[in-house]
C-alpha cells in the first residue's frame, strides 16, 4: 500500500512540475512575441535563447516549491525556493525578457 501511495505522490509532482513548465511558456509567450517580431522588424533572440529557458525552469520550480510545501516538507521546499529566487534573480540582472529597443532616430 505503502509504495502505491509513494506513486501516485511521484506522479502527482510529475504532474505539477509540467503544468508549472507551461504555465511559464505561456508566461513567456507575449515576451516572445515582442522580441521576434520587434519593433519594425527588429529581433531580440535573447528573448528566446534565455527568456524561455528561465521562465520554464521558473514555472517548474515554483510548482516544485508548492507540491513540497503542501506535502510538510519544508527543507526541500526551501531547496527549490533557493532555485526560483536564483532563476528571478538571472532574469533580472540579465533582463531576459527585454524586446528590441524601439528605433526613435529621425529619418
Amino acid at each position: 500500500m505503502e509504495n502505491r501511495r509513494e506513486a501516485i505522490r511521484g506522479v502527482a509532482g510529475c504532474v505539477v512540475a509540467a503544468a508549472g513548465g507551461a504555465a511559464g511558456m505561456l508566461a513567456w509567450a507575449p515576451y516572445a512575441r515582442r522580441g521576434i517580431f520587434g519593433f519594425e522588424g527588429e529581433s531580440e533572440w535573447d528573448v528566446v535563447w534565455f527568456g524561455l529557458p528561465v521562465m520554464t525552469l521558473g514555472g517548474i520550480a515554483a510548482g516544485i516549491t508548492l507540491f513540497t510545501l503542501v506535502q510538510g516538507k519544508w527543507r526541500q521546499a526551501l531547496g527549490a525556493g533557493v532555485l526560483l529566487t536564483a532563476l528571478i534573480g538571472f532574469g533580472v540582472v540579465f533582463d531576459v525578457l527585454a524586446g528590441p529597443p524601439p528605433n526613435c532616430d529621425p529619418c
